[in-house]
Protein backbone atom coordinates (compact mmCIF):
# COMPACT_ATOMS: atom_id res chain seq x y z
CA UNK A 1 0.00 0.00 0.00
CA UNK A 2 0.82 3.65 -0.70
CA UNK A 3 3.11 5.34 2.17
CA UNK A 4 2.48 8.53 0.91
CA UNK A 5 -1.90 8.32 0.94
CA UNK A 6 -2.95 7.39 4.33
CA UNK A 7 -5.43 4.03 4.70
CA UNK A 8 -9.07 4.40 4.98
CA UNK A 9 -11.33 2.44 6.64
CA UNK A 10 -14.76 2.01 4.45
CA UNK A 11 -17.41 1.61 6.86
CA UNK A 12 -19.35 -0.93 6.64
CA UNK A 13 -22.86 0.20 7.72
CA UNK A 14 -22.31 2.38 4.46
CA UNK A 15 -24.16 5.58 6.61
CA UNK A 16 -23.06 8.30 3.61
CA UNK A 17 -21.50 6.46 0.60
CA UNK A 18 -21.49 9.79 -1.45
CA UNK A 19 -19.67 11.70 0.89
CA UNK A 20 -17.04 8.98 2.34
CA UNK A 21 -15.92 8.77 -1.51
CA UNK A 22 -15.89 12.77 -1.73
CA UNK A 23 -13.40 12.20 0.75
CA UNK A 24 -11.40 9.42 -0.83
CA UNK A 25 -11.77 11.26 -4.22
CA UNK A 26 -9.89 14.29 -2.84
CA UNK A 27 -7.08 12.26 -1.66
CA UNK A 28 -6.29 10.63 -5.68
CA UNK A 29 -7.62 9.07 -8.38
CA UNK A 30 -6.73 5.59 -6.98
CA UNK A 31 -6.56 5.55 -2.86
CA UNK A 32 -5.49 2.29 -0.47
CA UNK A 33 -8.49 0.91 2.00
CA UNK A 34 -9.43 -1.47 4.15
CA UNK A 35 -12.46 -3.17 3.98
CA UNK A 36 -14.39 -4.42 7.11
CA UNK A 37 -12.34 -6.89 8.71
CA UNK A 38 -9.07 -5.00 7.73
CA UNK A 39 -8.91 -6.51 3.96
CA UNK A 40 -6.37 -4.34 1.90
CA UNK A 41 -7.28 -3.17 -1.35
CA UNK A 42 -7.56 -0.09 -3.73
CA UNK A 43 -10.32 2.16 -4.32
CA UNK A 44 -10.27 3.91 -7.82
CA UNK A 45 -12.33 7.32 -7.04
CA UNK A 46 -13.06 8.91 -10.31
CA UNK A 47 -14.90 7.86 -13.57
CA UNK A 48 -12.08 7.40 -15.64
CA UNK A 49 -9.72 5.93 -13.53
CA UNK A 50 -12.94 3.31 -12.38
CA UNK A 51 -13.81 2.69 -16.30
CA UNK A 52 -9.83 2.38 -17.05
CA UNK A 53 -9.17 -0.34 -14.53
CA UNK A 54 -12.61 -2.41 -15.65
CA UNK A 55 -11.39 -2.20 -19.17
CA UNK A 56 -7.92 -3.30 -18.49
CA UNK A 57 -7.17 -6.88 -19.68
CA UNK A 58 -5.10 -6.71 -16.73
CA UNK A 59 -7.51 -6.89 -14.29
CA UNK A 60 -8.68 -9.87 -13.57
CA UNK A 61 -11.73 -11.66 -11.05
CA UNK A 62 -10.33 -14.65 -10.14
CA UNK A 63 -9.34 -14.17 -6.66
CA UNK A 64 -7.73 -18.03 -6.69
CA UNK A 65 -5.13 -16.87 -9.76
CA UNK A 66 -4.41 -13.54 -8.93
CA UNK A 67 -4.97 -11.87 -5.22
CA UNK A 68 -1.87 -12.72 -3.61
CA UNK A 69 -3.95 -12.57 0.02
CA UNK A 70 -6.60 -15.27 -0.87
CA UNK A 71 -4.41 -17.96 0.84
CA UNK A 72 -4.02 -15.40 3.93
CA UNK A 73 -8.18 -15.45 4.44
CA UNK A 74 -8.19 -18.24 6.67
CA UNK A 75 -5.68 -17.21 8.99
CA UNK A 76 -7.85 -13.61 9.28
CA UNK A 77 -11.28 -14.35 11.36
CA UNK A 78 -12.92 -11.35 10.40
CA UNK A 79 -12.36 -11.60 6.89
CA UNK A 80 -14.22 -14.57 6.48
CA UNK A 81 -17.13 -12.17 5.25
CA UNK A 82 -14.91 -11.92 1.49
CA UNK A 83 -15.40 -15.55 0.81
CA UNK A 84 -19.29 -15.05 0.20
CA UNK A 85 -17.87 -13.38 -2.62
CA UNK A 86 -14.83 -14.46 -4.10
CA UNK A 87 -15.24 -18.41 -2.65
CA UNK A 88 -17.71 -19.35 -5.26
CA UNK A 89 -17.17 -19.91 -8.89
CA UNK A 90 -19.47 -17.98 -11.26
CA UNK A 91 -19.41 -15.22 -13.55
CA UNK A 92 -18.39 -13.13 -10.39
CA UNK A 93 -14.83 -14.30 -9.97
CA UNK A 94 -14.72 -15.90 -13.01
CA UNK A 95 -11.52 -14.21 -15.87
CA UNK A 96 -10.85 -15.00 -19.29
CA UNK A 97 -12.44 -18.13 -21.28
CA UNK A 98 -13.91 -18.88 -18.05
CA UNK A 99 -15.75 -16.23 -18.01
CA UNK A 100 -17.05 -15.98 -21.31
CA UNK A 101 -17.82 -20.00 -21.61
CA UNK A 102 -20.35 -19.08 -17.96
CA UNK A 103 -21.38 -16.11 -19.44
CA UNK A 104 -22.72 -17.23 -22.96
CA UNK A 105 -24.76 -19.76 -20.72
CA UNK A 106 -27.19 -17.42 -18.88
CA UNK A 107 -27.21 -14.51 -21.39
CA UNK A 108 -29.62 -16.16 -23.42
CA UNK A 109 -32.21 -15.44 -20.85
CA UNK A 110 -31.55 -11.63 -20.83
CA UNK A 111 -31.47 -10.51 -24.24
CA UNK A 112 -33.49 -7.55 -25.14
CA UNK A 113 -36.05 -9.61 -27.09
CA UNK A 114 -36.68 -12.06 -24.30
CA UNK A 115 -36.97 -9.45 -21.96
CA UNK A 116 -39.50 -7.32 -23.81
CA UNK A 117 -41.59 -10.18 -24.09
CA UNK A 118 -41.78 -10.40 -20.20
CA UNK A 119 -43.20 -6.67 -19.93
CA UNK A 120 -46.75 -7.90 -19.87
CA UNK A 121 -46.05 -10.18 -17.30
CA UNK A 122 -44.19 -7.44 -15.30
CA UNK A 123 -47.25 -4.98 -15.79
CA UNK A 124 -49.51 -7.48 -14.61
CA UNK A 125 -47.76 -8.33 -11.43
CA UNK A 126 -47.08 -4.56 -10.75
CA UNK A 127 -51.06 -4.13 -11.24
CA UNK A 128 -51.39 -7.04 -9.07
CA UNK A 129 -48.94 -5.31 -6.21
CA UNK A 130 -50.46 -2.23 -6.49
CA UNK A 131 -53.65 -3.45 -5.13
CA UNK A 132 -52.15 -5.05 -2.58
CA UNK A 133 -50.39 -2.42 -1.40
CA UNK A 134 -53.82 -0.68 -1.57
CA UNK A 135 -55.45 -2.75 0.65
CA UNK A 136 -52.74 -3.04 3.29
CA UNK A 137 -52.43 0.94 3.64
CA UNK A 138 -56.15 0.84 4.10
CA UNK A 139 -55.76 -1.65 7.33
CA UNK A 140 -52.73 0.44 8.86
CA UNK A 141 -53.73 4.24 8.63
CA UNK A 142 -53.10 4.56 5.04
CA UNK A 143 -49.28 4.18 5.12
CA UNK A 144 -47.37 1.27 3.53
CA UNK A 145 -44.05 0.27 2.97
CA UNK A 146 -42.50 0.41 -0.45
CA UNK A 147 -39.80 -1.93 -0.22
CA UNK A 148 -41.96 -5.03 1.43
CA UNK A 149 -44.83 -3.74 -0.99
CA UNK A 150 -43.55 -3.17 -4.56
CA UNK A 151 -40.01 -2.70 -5.11
CA UNK A 152 -38.76 -5.74 -3.30
CA UNK A 153 -41.38 -8.33 -4.63
CA UNK A 154 -41.72 -7.47 -8.57
CA UNK A 155 -38.48 -8.07 -9.21
CA UNK A 156 -38.37 -11.28 -6.56
CA UNK A 157 -41.50 -12.66 -8.46
CA UNK A 158 -40.28 -11.94 -12.27
CA UNK A 159 -36.68 -13.75 -11.61
CA UNK A 160 -38.09 -16.49 -9.93
CA UNK A 161 -40.71 -17.15 -12.68
CA UNK A 162 -37.75 -17.05 -15.11
CA UNK A 163 -35.87 -19.13 -12.96
CA UNK A 164 -38.57 -21.48 -11.80
CA UNK A 165 -37.97 -20.71 -8.36
CA UNK A 166 -40.99 -22.34 -6.37
CA UNK A 167 -43.18 -19.94 -4.19
CA UNK A 168 -41.70 -22.10 -0.54
CA UNK A 169 -37.88 -21.71 -1.33
CA UNK A 170 -38.18 -17.68 -2.04
CA UNK A 171 -38.21 -16.23 1.28
CA UNK A 172 -35.05 -18.31 2.06
CA UNK A 173 -33.47 -16.44 -1.10
CA UNK A 174 -34.44 -13.29 0.24
CA UNK A 175 -33.09 -13.81 3.49
CA UNK A 176 -29.64 -15.23 1.80
CA UNK A 177 -29.15 -12.37 -0.22
CA UNK A 178 -29.72 -10.38 2.30
CA UNK A 179 -27.01 -11.96 4.71
CA UNK A 180 -24.55 -11.41 1.75
CA UNK A 181 -25.28 -8.32 1.88
CA UNK A 182 -24.82 -7.06 4.90
CA UNK A 183 -21.09 -5.97 5.46
CA UNK A 184 -21.88 -5.04 9.29
CA UNK A 185 -20.83 -8.15 10.82
CA UNK A 186 -17.55 -9.75 9.28
CA UNK A 187 -17.47 -12.81 11.66
CA UNK A 188 -17.13 -15.98 11.00
CA UNK A 189 -19.76 -16.88 12.63
CA UNK A 190 -21.98 -14.81 10.02
CA UNK A 191 -19.88 -16.55 7.09
CA UNK A 192 -20.79 -19.95 8.39
CA UNK A 193 -24.44 -18.75 8.52
CA UNK A 194 -24.45 -17.26 4.53
CA UNK A 195 -22.25 -20.83 3.56
CA UNK A 196 -24.62 -23.15 5.12
CA UNK A 197 -28.12 -21.26 3.93
CA UNK A 198 -25.83 -21.03 0.31
CA UNK A 199 -25.41 -24.97 0.19
CA UNK A 200 -29.15 -25.33 1.76
CA UNK A 201 -31.53 -23.53 -0.59
CA UNK A 202 -29.68 -23.45 -3.91
CA UNK A 203 -29.40 -27.15 -3.60
CA UNK A 204 -33.15 -27.62 -2.63
CA UNK A 205 -33.87 -25.60 -5.99
CA UNK A 206 -31.83 -27.79 -8.30
CA UNK A 207 -33.19 -31.19 -6.61
CA UNK A 208 -37.39 -29.66 -7.51
CA UNK A 209 -36.32 -28.69 -11.08
CA UNK A 210 -34.70 -32.25 -11.18
CA UNK A 211 -38.01 -33.77 -9.89
CA UNK A 212 -40.35 -31.29 -11.73
CA UNK A 213 -38.46 -29.83 -15.04
CA UNK A 214 -39.95 -26.78 -16.72
CA UNK A 215 -39.45 -24.08 -19.37
CA UNK A 216 -37.19 -22.45 -17.16
CA UNK A 217 -33.36 -21.32 -16.99
CA UNK A 218 -32.87 -23.51 -14.04
CA UNK A 219 -33.89 -26.65 -16.04
CA UNK A 220 -32.14 -25.22 -19.03
CA UNK A 221 -28.87 -24.91 -17.09
CA UNK A 222 -28.93 -28.14 -15.36
CA UNK A 223 -29.98 -29.82 -18.85
CA UNK A 224 -26.27 -27.90 -19.61
CA UNK A 225 -24.26 -29.86 -16.84
CA UNK A 226 -25.94 -33.16 -17.61
CA UNK A 227 -25.71 -33.44 -21.28
CA UNK A 228 -22.13 -31.52 -21.52
CA UNK A 229 -20.60 -31.73 -18.13
CA UNK A 230 -17.34 -29.87 -19.07
CA UNK A 231 -19.07 -27.23 -20.13
CA UNK A 232 -20.58 -26.19 -16.12
CA UNK A 233 -20.25 -28.23 -13.43
CA UNK A 234 -22.30 -29.05 -9.76
CA UNK A 235 -20.41 -25.75 -7.96
CA UNK A 236 -21.01 -23.71 -10.91
CA UNK A 237 -24.36 -24.04 -11.79
CA UNK A 238 -25.27 -23.42 -7.80
CA UNK A 239 -22.93 -20.17 -7.76
CA UNK A 240 -24.34 -19.18 -11.06
CA UNK A 241 -27.85 -19.67 -9.74
CA UNK A 242 -27.08 -17.32 -6.65
CA UNK A 243 -25.21 -15.12 -8.64
CA UNK A 244 -27.95 -14.02 -11.58
CA UNK A 245 -30.88 -14.80 -8.98
CA UNK A 246 -29.88 -12.43 -6.49
CA UNK A 247 -28.79 -9.64 -9.23
CA UNK A 248 -31.65 -10.13 -10.54
CA UNK A 249 -33.52 -8.72 -7.62
CA UNK A 250 -31.79 -7.10 -5.34
CA UNK A 251 -30.32 -4.30 -7.45
CA UNK A 252 -34.25 -3.55 -8.95
CA UNK A 253 -35.42 -3.18 -5.58
CA UNK A 254 -33.05 -0.51 -4.28
CA UNK A 255 -33.20 0.80 -8.05
CA UNK A 256 -36.70 1.57 -7.75
CA UNK A 257 -36.71 2.57 -3.99
CA UNK A 258 -34.01 5.29 -4.76
CA UNK A 259 -35.70 6.63 -7.70
CA UNK A 260 -39.05 7.08 -5.55
CA UNK A 261 -37.53 8.93 -2.86
CA UNK A 262 -35.29 10.86 -4.58
CA UNK A 263 -38.75 11.93 -6.82
CA UNK A 264 -40.30 12.97 -3.90
CA UNK A 265 -37.46 15.04 -2.65
CA UNK A 266 -37.43 16.84 -5.86
CA UNK A 267 -41.55 17.51 -7.00
CA UNK A 268 -40.21 19.82 -9.12
CA UNK A 269 -39.01 17.28 -11.15
CA UNK A 270 -41.50 14.93 -10.08
CA UNK A 271 -44.16 17.97 -12.02
CA UNK A 272 -41.93 17.94 -14.66
CA UNK A 273 -41.74 13.43 -15.49
CA UNK A 274 -45.31 13.75 -15.40
CA UNK A 275 -46.24 16.77 -17.52
CA UNK A 276 -44.10 14.85 -20.20
CA UNK A 277 -40.79 17.34 -20.16
CA UNK A 278 -39.09 14.71 -19.17
CA UNK A 279 -38.98 11.03 -19.43
CA UNK A 280 -38.73 7.99 -16.77
CA UNK A 281 -35.83 6.92 -18.90
CA UNK A 282 -33.84 10.24 -17.81
CA UNK A 283 -35.23 9.80 -14.49
CA UNK A 284 -33.79 5.85 -14.22
CA UNK A 285 -30.17 6.70 -15.69
CA UNK A 286 -29.89 9.83 -13.27
CA UNK A 287 -30.76 7.85 -10.26
CA UNK A 288 -28.47 5.39 -11.42
CA UNK A 289 -25.49 7.36 -11.84
CA UNK A 290 -26.21 9.89 -8.58
CA UNK A 291 -27.20 6.53 -6.26
CA UNK A 292 -26.97 3.00 -7.95
CA UNK A 293 -28.00 0.43 -6.30
CA UNK A 294 -24.63 -1.26 -5.41
CA UNK A 295 -22.29 1.12 -4.65
CA UNK A 296 -18.88 -1.03 -4.63
CA UNK A 297 -18.70 -4.71 -5.66
CA UNK A 298 -15.84 -6.68 -4.09
CA UNK A 299 -13.23 -7.50 -5.82
CA UNK A 300 -10.97 -7.27 -8.97
CA UNK A 301 -7.12 -8.39 -8.37
CA UNK A 302 -4.17 -6.69 -10.56
CA UNK A 303 -2.96 -9.57 -12.52
CA UNK A 304 0.15 -7.43 -13.08
CA UNK A 305 1.63 -4.23 -11.98
CA UNK A 306 -0.51 -1.48 -13.11
CA UNK A 307 -0.11 2.35 -13.41
CA UNK A 308 -3.30 4.46 -13.18
CA UNK A 309 -3.20 7.65 -13.50
CA UNK A 310 0.02 7.60 -11.33
CA UNK A 311 -0.68 5.51 -8.84
CA UNK A 312 0.68 2.26 -9.31
CA UNK A 313 -1.34 -0.90 -8.09
CA UNK A 314 1.29 -3.72 -7.40
CA UNK A 315 0.46 -7.07 -8.95
CA UNK A 316 -1.72 -9.41 -6.90
CA UNK A 317 -3.48 -6.66 -5.07
CA UNK A 318 -7.21 -6.18 -4.52
CA UNK A 319 -9.44 -3.42 -6.39
CA UNK A 320 -12.67 -2.20 -5.37
CA UNK A 321 -15.25 -1.68 -8.15
CA UNK A 322 -16.64 2.14 -6.94
CA UNK A 323 -20.04 2.70 -9.20
CA UNK A 324 -20.66 4.88 -6.60
CA UNK A 325 -17.46 7.10 -6.33
CA UNK A 326 -17.17 7.25 -10.40
CA UNK A 327 -20.98 8.21 -10.34
CA UNK A 328 -20.71 11.45 -8.58
CA UNK A 329 -17.43 12.72 -10.00
CA UNK A 330 -17.08 16.18 -10.70
CA UNK A 331 -14.66 15.71 -13.42
CA UNK A 332 -16.76 13.75 -15.76
CA UNK A 333 -20.19 15.22 -14.94
CA UNK A 334 -19.73 18.66 -13.79
CA UNK A 335 -19.44 20.77 -10.43
CA UNK A 336 -23.12 19.16 -9.30
CA UNK A 337 -22.43 16.00 -9.98
CA UNK A 338 -23.69 14.42 -6.45
CA UNK A 339 -27.39 16.86 -7.09
CA UNK A 340 -29.78 15.00 -8.90
CA UNK A 341 -31.12 16.69 -11.99
CA UNK A 342 -32.91 14.57 -14.73
CA UNK A 343 -32.57 17.06 -17.18
CA UNK A 344 -28.95 17.10 -17.50
CA UNK A 345 -29.33 14.42 -20.41
CA UNK A 346 -26.68 11.86 -18.82
CA UNK A 347 -24.44 10.15 -21.77
CA UNK A 348 -23.03 7.36 -19.94
CA UNK A 349 -22.19 5.81 -16.19
CA UNK A 350 -20.61 2.80 -15.06
CA UNK A 351 -23.59 1.39 -12.66
CA UNK A 352 -24.50 -1.59 -14.12
CA UNK A 353 -20.21 -1.99 -15.62
CA UNK A 354 -18.48 -1.74 -18.90
CA UNK A 355 -17.17 -4.03 -21.12
CA UNK A 356 -17.18 -7.82 -20.80
CA UNK A 357 -18.56 -7.51 -17.97
CA UNK A 358 -21.66 -5.57 -18.32
CA UNK A 359 -24.26 -6.47 -16.12
CA UNK A 360 -26.57 -8.58 -18.39
CA UNK A 361 -29.33 -8.45 -16.38
CA UNK A 362 -29.52 -4.42 -16.71
CA UNK A 363 -32.34 -4.56 -19.47
CA UNK A 364 -34.87 -6.02 -17.13
CA UNK A 365 -33.67 -4.13 -14.38
CA UNK A 366 -34.44 -1.28 -16.32
CA UNK A 367 -37.81 -2.79 -17.96
CA UNK A 368 -39.21 -3.28 -14.17
CA UNK A 369 -38.17 0.19 -13.26
CA UNK A 370 -39.82 1.59 -15.99
CA UNK A 371 -42.84 -0.25 -15.48
CA UNK A 372 -43.29 0.40 -11.74
CA UNK A 373 -42.54 3.76 -11.46
CA UNK A 374 -45.10 5.38 -13.90
CA UNK A 375 -47.20 3.23 -12.62
CA UNK A 376 -46.96 3.75 -8.72
CA UNK A 377 -47.17 7.52 -9.30
CA UNK A 378 -50.25 7.53 -11.78
CA UNK A 379 -51.93 5.37 -9.46
CA UNK A 380 -51.11 7.64 -6.50
CA UNK A 381 -50.66 11.11 -7.41
CA UNK A 382 -50.31 12.27 -4.12
CA UNK A 383 -48.00 9.95 -2.95
CA UNK A 384 -45.39 11.36 -0.05
CA UNK A 385 -42.88 9.79 2.63
CA UNK A 386 -45.23 8.93 5.80
CA UNK A 387 -41.88 9.63 7.88
CA UNK A 388 -39.51 12.74 8.02
CA UNK A 389 -36.67 12.33 5.37
CA UNK A 390 -34.01 11.84 7.93
CA UNK A 391 -35.53 8.93 9.29
CA UNK A 392 -35.24 6.97 6.79
CA UNK A 393 -32.12 4.44 7.13
CA UNK A 394 -29.37 2.98 4.16
CA UNK A 395 -29.47 -0.59 4.15
CA UNK A 396 -26.59 -2.05 6.61
CA UNK A 397 -23.93 -2.17 3.60
CA UNK A 398 -21.09 -0.47 1.97
CA UNK A 399 -21.98 -2.79 -1.32
CA UNK A 400 -25.60 -2.24 -1.28
CA UNK A 401 -26.46 1.55 -1.49
CA UNK A 402 -30.76 1.73 -0.58
CA UNK A 403 -33.45 2.55 2.10
CA UNK A 404 -34.17 -0.83 4.69
CA UNK A 405 -37.86 0.39 4.56
CA UNK A 406 -39.52 3.27 2.60
CA UNK A 407 -43.23 4.10 4.43
CA UNK A 408 -45.06 5.83 2.24
CA UNK A 409 -48.62 7.32 2.34
CA UNK A 410 -50.75 6.46 -0.02
CA UNK A 411 -53.67 9.35 -1.08
CA UNK A 412 -55.10 7.85 -4.18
Amino acid sequence: MSESIPVVAIDPYGADIPDEWARLRAQGPVVPIELPGGIPAWAPTRFSSLRTLILDPRVSKDPRQHWSRYTEVEKHPAWSWIMSWLGVVNMLTAYGTDHSRLRKLVAPSFTARRTEAMRPRVEKITGELLSSMEESAAASGGVVDLRTGLAQPLPMRVICELFGVPDDLRPGLVRLIAAIMDTTNPSPEHAASVQEQIGTVLPALVAHKLAHPGDDMTTELIRVRDEDGDRLGDEELLHTLLLVIGAGFETTVNLIGNAVVTLLDHPEQLAAVRAGEITWDAVIEEVLRVHPSIASLPLRFAAEEITVEGVTIPAGEAILTTYGAAGQDPARYGADAGEFDAARGVDEHLSFGVGVHRCIGAPLARMEARTALPALFARYPELSLAVDRSALRQVPSFIAQGWQEIPLRLVP
